[in-house]
């Protein structure tokens, strides 16, 4: 597929042609090569250079996370989904994001994170061991999605009866962040933000009564606001678990389902990594890459700069191109080719800077574990027709994912 210049000088985000959902990935070719800086008839601007992405998420000065302006036209003041998008960690700046992002660091050392890796395991064998014997399972909702509700839910120490609607609460939530959401879309993500607030003040007041143990329950450090210079408002607390648990979710489900996927479609990949399984590490990364969980990001400029020779004015909306960043051959080699022993591999999937997923860590390993030990018992398994695109632009994955597992 051919996408000429006048063509990506057309290209609209909230209205994008015909089969972008699905593929964006020759029009992100096309972008790179023809318009790297797009402005877009809203006033705002596509960006999809590595080399920009990577400067922007590194200056919090002339490039903000604060979406309270951005926000107010999408979701509308005082919306459930307005309170909840502008007082989570990833579109807030400091001082918010300085005070709960220092509580998660201090939960989620390595040292934590290796802890967590023995149960981690068992979750995934339990998962795998229910798979054998199928004729066919659905990899995404059978396996990838179940990895990281299980994990969260651990950290959070939700309830293993309690954890049954997180899935949906969080899928209606992050679908309201795409370009041009419907009312539908806007009223489901409303309601299931009020659903999610309700249960966590529950949850938070049971909490209180009887903390946990600060050392593995996030939760408990999240009311005590340890690792931070203040304690969080009731507001600031429930929105946050809210997008832990979102967050958390939705990008290590597609990365574990896209991992799968991948080394289906590549053949000689999975080949290559059945043979030496310690390229697994690597491997993650390339999927990171290749089919990034998060496509997009957002940051508002706070003054006036230069981007690729076009000038954006201060206030300015971006939308960060991460997927086709990750395609710049200016910095990857055969960008187009899934290369599992790909050195180095500086992709931009969990942002930069500051605003670095703070989970990157913890992803990392949901990943190696789940994607190793499923291609070590199912060797021979088999993708089937019938997969169900996630249908998002921002996130990249499979709502289902038919699979024959063969042979043990």
């Amino acid at each position: 597929m051919t996408i000429e210049r006048d063509q990506v000088l057309e290209f609209n985000l909230r209205t994008p042609p015909k089969g972008f959902v699905d593929d964006p990935f020759p029009w992100y070719d096309a972008l790179l090569a023809h318009a790297p800086v797009l402005p877009q008839p809203d006033g705002s601007v596509l960006v999809s250079s590595h080399g920009d992405l990577d400067r922007i998420y590194r200056d919090t000065r002339a490039y903000s996370s604060d979406k309270t302006e951005v926000f107010a036209p999408v979701f509308g003041r005082g919306s459930p989904l307005y309170e909840h998008h502008t007082t989570s960690l990833v579109f807030s700046d400091p001082p918010l994001h300085t005070r709960v992002r220092k509580i998660m660091t201090s939960a989620l050392t390595p040292r934590a994170i290796a802890k967590m890796e023995p149960g981690l395991i068992d979750t995934v064998d339990v998962l795998l061991d229910g798979l054998a014997g199928k004729p066919q399972v659905d990899v995404i909702t059978d396996f990838a999605s179940a990895i990281p509700i299980q994990v969260i839910g651990n950290l959070l120490d939700v309830p293993m009866e309690e954890r049954g609607p997180l899935r949906d609460w969080s899928l209606d939530i992050l679908s309201a962040l795409e370009p041009s959401p419907s009312e539908e879309t806007l009223a489901r993500g409303n309601d299931s933000v009020l659903a999610f607030s309700a249960y966590l003040e529950d949850l938070i007041a049971r909490r209180r009564a009887q903390p946990g143990d600060p050392e593995t329950d996030v939760l408990t450090r999240l009311i005590r606001g340890e690792g931070a210079d203040g304690r969080l408002s009731q507001m600031e607390l429930i929105q946050n678990c809210i997008f832990i648990l979102n967050a958390g979710h939705e990008t290590t489900t597609n990365l574990i389902g896209n991992g799968i996927v991948l080394l289906h479609d590549f053949p000689e990949q999975r080949e290559k990594l059945q043979v030496e399984h310690g390229l697994i590490q690597s491997a993650v990364e390339e999927v990171l890459r290749y089919r990034s969980p998060n496509q997009l990001g957002n940051r508002e400029t706070t003054k006036a700069v230069e981007l690729g020779g076009v000038d954006v004015p201060a206030g300015t909306n971006l939308h960060l191109m991460i997927g086709a960043a990750n395609r710049d051959p200016v910095v990857f080699a055969a960008p187009e080719d899934f290369d599992i022993t790909r050195k180095p591999n500086r992709h931009l999937a969990f942002a930069g800077g500051p605003h670095v997923c703070v989970g990157l860590s913890l992803a990392r390993m949901e990943g190696r574990i789940a994607i190793d030990r499923f291609l070590r018992r199912y060797p021979a398994y088999e993708i089937l027709p019938g997969r169900v695109s996630g249908g998002r632009m921002r996130f990249r994955g499979y709502a289902g994912l038919p699979a024959r597992l063969g042979r043990q």
